[in-house]
């Protein structure tokens, strides 16, 4: 047998003038478990994508258990062995486990379905591995954690042999995390050979047997686990030594800047209805905010920051009730706000650097005068901005469009934290952006508690709000579920609070 599954070499991928491939090497041996990372747009998930033949590639060799590939396309990569697990779940809500499963390739007792034979080919899939699926029950009532096992059962029945896995953690509480490294070891030891794609360094270095490094489109190196560390795997994909660990100040708390009141507003979905939630953030801490995406954190900042309708209960600022005021009375009070989405509501794509970062203050003097923007004070405030939070190019006035991801998020950080006089709200402020930007925005936040502003923070990365928060608290399903001080916090007790168990809070 060939040692390699699968070889990937000299890869080239481009879409249009953007080269997302330039150099892409990748060996995956029989029976490891090998990481893939970098940064966001170094290329990692689009090798991925042209080994599965979602996309063509432009030049380079695929072999696969030592045939190379003449042409790859999803169909033929499932002949070869190959499945893949997307971080959005092809799955049919209203259908069954079961159903799902064998959806497409149905086994047959003449026209209908034999259901007692899938059954029978799916139960063997779930002992042999520990997936731990319930088959009667519908997508729609089943566990994140529970859908991902049902994908990758789904690509075992169809004989797969070779495991891509894009991100699988990113909407797992702790537990399922574990849940899900204890199956992959169960699927090595079967003789399965896994891609594990991630940005979680500290998952990467509990999970993998190698390492491949990719930084802006080209492959930079592979290591065994063994012989790295987070730190050199840092230096790895952005090129110099990067500290996330930020020391954490001790909050010199103030007085209350925020107040929520039993609050209830409307939901997405019926889990992130916000029901009857209460809180408070001082001046000078960090409050984080903790859950699994989706269980009403984006409502509840939505409906504080007055982008969303209060049906019932009361947001004060300052003392003052602005509940239901306008976002721009809101903001006039002393609120900033970093959005989830910088494109839909941080930046306007189609101005340049200076008029987003001027954007909350162009009315004012000394940026606009008589009903006439006074564009000097406007570039130096820009250039001022751009240089104190590494925005680059410090050319301000190129289009924010053109921008990359990290530097996009620092332009709306820069504005934001510059706005804010009482409370910051900061929801998922590192999202989607490179190692080198989160290390930048979690220091800045620590600033902006320095300065005796409250900070409210959102974010789906627990390492994130454990590191930052002075106090945290945990939403399920609308509701909190707990709050503790962030002394008494772990991974575990919040993952559990994540997951319902009230028995984990703690009173601050």
């Amino acid at each position: 047998m060939n040692e390699n599954a699968i070889e990937m070499k000299d890869i080239v991928k481009s879409f249009g003038t953007v080269q997302a491939v330039k150099n892409g090497q990748f060996t995956l041996r029989q029976g490891e478990i090998h990481s893939l990372i970098g940064e966001n747009g170094a290329g990692k998930s689009t090798m991925m994508k042209l080994l599965y033949g979602l996309y063509p590639i432009d030049s380079g060799e695929i072999r696969v258990n030592g045939e190379r590939m003449k042409s790859m396309d999803p169909k033929t990569a499932i002949a070869k062995g190959i499945g893949m697990v997307h971080q959005e779940f092809m799955l049919v809500k209203e259908l069954t486990v079961l159903e799902n499963i064998i959806l497409g390739f149905e086994p047959r007792n003449g026209l209908v379905i034999d259901f007692d034979a899938a059954r029978k080919m799916v139960q063997q899939y779930i002992d042999q591995y520990g997936m731990d699926v319930q088959l009667n029950k519908k997508i729609s009532q089943i566990s994140v954690g529970e859908a991902q096992r049902v994908e990758i059962i789904k690509i075992l029945c169809r004989g797969a042999n070779i495991i891509i896995l894009d991100e699988p953690t990113a909407v797992l509480t702790p537990q399922e995390a574990q849940h899900l490294f204890e199956i992959l070891q169960n699927l090595k030891k079967g003789g399965k050979s896994i891609t594990f794609i991630s940005h979680k360094l500290n998952e990467v270095m509990e999970i993998s047997d190698r390492i491949s490094v990719m930084r802006q489109g080209n492959y930079i190196g592979t290591v065994n686990k063994e012989d790295t560390s987070p730190v050199q795997l840092a230096k790895m994909m952005i090129g110099r030594e990067v500290f996330l660990n930020i020391e954490k100040t001790k909050a010199k708390v103030g007085k209350t800047v925020l107040e929520v009141k039993d609050l209830w507003t409307s939901g997405e979905k019926e889990i992130s209805k916000i029901r009857g939630v209460s809180l408070d953030v001082h001046a000078g801490e960090i409050v984080g905010v903790a859950g699994i995406d989706g269980n009403g954190q984006s409502e509840l900042i939505e409906a504080i920051t007055g982008l969303r309708r209060v049906e019932k209960g009361a947001v004060l600022l300052d003392g003052r009730n602005v509940t239901n005021f306008p976002v721009r009375k809101i903001r006039a009070e002393g609120l900033a706000h970093i959005p989830e989405d910088r494109n839909t509501r941080g930046l306007n794509r189609g101005m340049s650097i200076r008029d987003n970062l001027v954007a909350d203050k162009i009315d004012k003097s000394p940026y606009s005068s008589h009903f006439r923007i006074q564009l000097d004070a406007c570039k130096e405030y820009a250039q001022e901005l751009a240089g104190k939070f590494d925005i680059r190019p410090r050319n301000t006035e190129a289009p924010t469009s053109a921008l990359s991801g990290g530097n996009a998020q620092k332009v709306v950080v820069a504005r934001e934290v510059s706005g804010a006089t009482s409370l910051l709200v900061a929801s998922q402020p590192t999202r989607g952006v490179d190692i080198g930007a989160i290390e930048s925005i979690r220091s800045t936040l620590q600033e902006v508690k320095a300065q005796n502003v409250g900070v409210l923070l959102v974010s789906a990365d627990l390492e994130e709000i454990l590191s930052l928060s002075d106090r945290i608290v945990v939403m399920y399903e609308g509701r909190i579920t707990g709050r503790m001080r962030a002394d008494e916090a772990t991974e575990e007790n919040l993952g559990l609070l994540m997951m319902g168990d009230t028995d984990q809070e703690k009173e601050w």
